[in-house]
């Protein structure tokens, strides 16, 4: 299954005293590249929010395989693990472009909730959403690419 892509150029700001890039970074590039990858498959944050529907975080993970430094091409990648109507789990890779090195993997959980921050599920708000990531899902089983 192919992974939506996002790269990043390590800025020196990102790095810490030891000219690795500082943890809570990677936390960062997983929400560009998840952004990114629900903006390919036609997934406009602002539209759902828009529609009363918002996404938080409320579970992250990050396992650390290997460091980056300043200059380092990250490729961060992201892909839908689960979808259930409730909730989204998005898994990531971070990979060194430069040696092909995995630097990170990581998870995100979030659940679909409403302006009163209630959990809500997708299909009752935005239906139309809930379609397009049923077939994300339903392409993603039969082993095509969905980005």
């Amino acid at each position: 299954m192919d992974w939506g892509e996002t790269r990043i150029n390590v800025r020196y700001q990102e790095t810490d005293q030891m000219g690795v890039v500082y943890h809570a970074n990677y936390f960062v590039w997983f929400e560009v590249a998840r952004t990114e990858m629900m903006k390919k498959n036609g997934f406009n944050y602002r539209e759902l929010e828009e529609r009363g529907v918002m996404l938080p975080v409320v579970d992250v993970s990050c396992k650390y395989h290997h460091p980056s430094k300043y200059d380092d091409h990250v490729i961060v990648r992201a892909r839908i693990k689960e979808y259930k109507g409730i909730k989204i789990n998005i898994e990531y890779e971070a990979i060194r472009e430069q040696d092909g090195k995995l630097l990170a993997t990581g998870e995100t959980k979030h659940v679909w909730v409403n302006k009163e921050l209630k959990p809500v599920r997708l299909e009752k708000i935005a239906n139309d959403f809930h379609n397009a990531l049923q077939d994300l899902i339903t392409i993603e089983a039969k082993g095509r690419s969905y980005v």
